[in-house]
This record gives structure tokens, sequence and C-alpha cells, in this order.
């Protein structure tokens, strides 16, 4: 019986051992689908990103719409970092722009702008 106890103990404390021991990544890098236009948008949306404290790299691949962020997780979550963007006046994944922050954008830079002149 005490074996059996032992034994016990002994796999309790190996199971929080491993799950209590893992720590979290310092840095995630995510990769977000935007509403960006042209390359003002790419600038803007790079701008804000690389001078937000916490964010280690903020790149934007025009031709796929998608930004690609590296960020401290002490600082930021993806949250965050997607509602960033859309205070921009860009939808971030299933973060949309608010109409007045699209609407501070010039007409070019918002949504379909490229077709409207």
């Amino acid at each position: 019986m005490k074996k059996i106890l032992y034994l016990m103990f002994f796999l309790i404390s190996v199971v929080q051992y491993t799950t209590y021991g893992q720590k979290s990544p310092k840095t995630q890098t995510i990769c977000i689908q935007t509403s960006a236009e042209c390359g003002d948008c790419k600038n803007r949306i790079e701008d804000k990103l690389n001078y937000t404290k916490g964010v280690l790299f903020a790149e934007l691949d025009l031709e796929t719409k998608k930004a690609t962020v590296k960020y401290k997780t002490k600082k930021l979550d993806a949250i965050a970092v997607k509602k960033i963007i859309a205070k921009v006046g860009y939808d971030a994944d299933e973060v949309k722009a608010k109409k007045e922050d699209v609407e501070k954008l010039p007409k070019c830079c918002q949504p379909r702008g490229m077709n409207k002149q």
C-alpha cells in the first residue's frame, strides 16, 4: 500500500512540475489580414506598429494585405495588436475599424478606395 501511495505522489509531482514548469514564450509572431489598399496604407500601418512599445517588428505585404508582427507577450497580445491596426483605420482579421477611424484616412486608403478615384 505504501508503494502505491509513493508512486501516486511521485506521478502527481511529475505532472505538476511539467505543467507549471513550462514558461510562456517571451515573443510571439502573428500574421494579420488587413484591409490595406496601397503603399501609403503599408507605411501608415508599419509606422504605427513599429513605434508601439512592445512591437519588435512589423511588415505588411501589400500583395496579400497581410501584416506580420512580432511582439513581446508581456506588453501586448494578438487582440491588442489588431486593435492598434483598427484604430489606424484598417480592418485586422475579426477586429473591424470604426467608421470614424476609416473616414480619417485619405480616400484612396479607404476600403475599395483605389476604385473610387
